[in-house]
């Protein structure tokens, strides 16, 4: 029952109404006889610098952050925690007693769907990211400190394709991310191991493949992390018969660790992955 004592969290993005989060967090909050209730709030970015002052004003425990506001919100906050500063991106905000804190759990989430479910050993892998927003940013981190050999990155803009280059390479060898253009697209392909969309693309039923199908090869490892539908990657993956992921287990996985920073406790892991997958 919600009363004046409850807690309240959520998520902010544009669009909203796809997020599976308060499913997920409330079944968690539920299973543990916690006093606390998740929200999905549309902020469009011409409103975001205000909803941010209202999570000190209505004193929200915090919220989770998604498209498009993952890098642009950081300015609005106080302080960013070590994940957030490498990524340079936040989806997780925490209210410190006013203080609002900037964490990501994307990263370390879609690490331990990678290797903990889908059994993949990263030490020395090729990996092909697409997509250098706010997802790409912390997966990119995460990957290069899980040992991989070589990075590659391709995003439609160049100029934010270079930004997140150059942010990695300052945190690794520098012949460890390679940026690629349209044309390296296949090239690069060939040659990983691991492909991962960060993409929104796919989101939408109408969307194409993010890539040429015609590229995908049985050596792959697919991961999309879209998780509302299955994306025409996916499609072509499971065509192919080349193993593949959607990212369902790093919506649980991030998911669990931002009701970690929230509630302090341990979050029921298998309770929020069965709220969204039935």
């Amino acid at each position: 029952m919600i009363t004046a004592k409850t807690k309240i969290c959520g998520i902010f993005g544009y669009p909203i109404e796809h997020s599976l989060s308060p499913q997920m967090h409330n079944a968690a909050f539920k299973a543990l006889g916690l006093d606390y209730i998740y929200v999905a709030v549309k902020v469009a970015p011409e409103d975001l610098a205000a909803a941010v002052k209202a999570i000190r004003a209505m004193n929200l425990i915090g919220v989770n952050i998604t498209i498009p506001h993952k890098e642009k919100v950081i300015p609005f906050l106080d302080d960013l925690s070590p994940e957030a500063k490498a990524s340079g991106a936040v989806n997780t905000i925490v209210n410190c007693g006013g203080r609002l804190v900037g964490d990501n759990t994307d990263g370390k989430g879609f690490i331990k769907s990678l290797t903990e479910e889908n059994k993949m050993k990263l030490p020395g892998k090729k990996v092909l990211l697409l997509g250098a927003g706010g997802a790409g940013r912390s997966i990119g981190v995460s990957l290069l400190k899980n040992n991989i050999k070589v990075l590659s990155l391709y995003d439609v803009s160049v100029p934010r394709g270079a930004s997140l280059a150059a942010d990695l390479r300052s945190i690794t060898s520098k012949n460890k991310v390679v940026q690629i253009d349209q044309a390296g697209l296949q090239p690069a392909v060939k040659k990983v191991d691991i492909l991962i969309n960060a993409t929104p693309i796919g989101m939408k039923i109408s969307d194409p493949c993010v890539i040429d199908p015609k590229w995908l090869h049985n050596k792959l490892f697919i991961y999309d992390i879209i998780y509302n539908c299955e994306t025409a990657l996916l499609k072509e993956a499971k065509r192919k018969k080349i193993k593949c992921a959607n990212g369902l287990g790093m919506l649980v996985n991030q998911g669990a660790l931002s009701f970690e920073l929230w509630a302090g406790k341990k979050a029921p892991i298998a309770v929020m992955r069965k709220a969204i997958t039935g």
